[in-house]
């Protein structure tokens, strides 16, 4: 049996305000062109992880991105993270190391769209997040993020973030290296820069996007987004749509928003480089157990990135 989930416009409220009809428009995707893309279980590794204590940080200090040396070996690398040899303080019993993901992208005059498909396998029940079962998440910079531009979702995950080994029972969020007066081995803390530096470094648009769609089987979709800055922080309404099915053990998931969403979000042109990587929480995890991808370079209708954006 196919079971079919939608965001409906009359969930939030605002079609006027930020084009909630987007989800309607969802481009037929067995026309556009698909890059598989693996997530794997990156444990308790950090920024600051990165930056001094993993093996190529010498390499990645001198310049060299994740990406570079990392992508093809994910499956391996998620495996031994996942087993509790390495990074990894509580291991979740019998959870697989990493999930393969189909992943595409389009836009119209108005909106773009990503589309995930992947099946989670045979997921423990992690008891952390007991009102969604996964929740699918794009991260996007707009280019002023160097930290995301070379590591992805790593330049937002810090070793004080919750649940983090330097945590200390914080309940602290993702947040951006140049948001802290002082980072060391154990992340930022809770000093921040300057309120005038702060403010210059947002206007440069140093924040990173993200897109979300929070799922459960039988149940329809909802959509979220927000901006991580000095921590992360929700946009309420939300200016992304989600929808989604659920069949054979496989999701099929689509978020848009409009290219335009104002001020306060990265504005999407054609020709201009993005860094996008994806995050997929399966088992009722929160916060952390969950899987990640590498950073991904993306362009609209034409230029050189791992994903260029078709107009449709």
């Amino acid at each position: 049996m196919r079971i079919q989930a939608k965001t409906l416009t009359a969930m939030f409220g605002i079609a006027g305000a930020i084009g909630m009809t987007a989800a309607m428009a969802a481009p037929n995707w067995s026309g556009v062109p698909a890059k598989d893309v693996q997530l794997f279980y990156p444990g308790q590794s950090s920024w600051e992880w990165v930056l001094t204590d993993h093996p190529g940080a010498e390499k990645f200090r001198g310049g060299k991105d994740c990406a570079a040396c990392h992508i093809g070996d994910e499956k391996n690398m998620g495996a031994l993270l996942v087993s509790g040899k390495k990074n990894e303080a509580t291991p979740i019993p019998g959870k697989p190391g990493s999930i393969d993901a189909k992943v595409q992208f389009e836009h119209d005059a108005q909106n773009m769209y990503v589309h995930l498909e992947f099946s989670e396998g045979n997921q423990p029940n992690a008891k952390m997040d007991n009102t969604y079962a996964t929740k699918v998440t794009m991260m996007l910079d707009g280019g002023d993020v160097p930290e995301a531009n070379r590591a992805g979702c790593w330049g937002a995950c810090h070793e004080d973030s919750a649940g983090m080994p330097s945590a200390g029972g914080s309940d602290r969020t993702m947040y951006l290296p140049k948001t802290r007066a002082h980072l060391s081995r154990q992340g930022g803390g809770d000093a921040l820069m300057p309120a005038d530096a702060l403010a210059k470094l947002k206007a440069s648009g140093y924040f990173l996007e993200y897109w979300q769609a929070r799922l459960n089987p039988g149940a329809p979709a909802a959509a979220a987004n927000g901006i991580i800055f000095d921590k992360l922080e929700e946009t309420k309404p939300t200016a992304v749509t989600a929808e989604a099915t659920y069949s054979g053990g496989t999701w099929s998931v689509t978020l848009s928003r409009k290219l335009n969403a104002g001020a306060g979000f990265v504005p999407l042109v054609p020709g201009k480089r993005y860094t996008v990587a994806f995050a997929i929480h399966s088992g009722h995890t929160a916060k952390r157990f969950h899987y990640v991808s590498f950073e991904r370079s993306l362009v609209l209708d034409q230029g050189n990135a791992d994903f260029v954006v078709g107009k449709k």
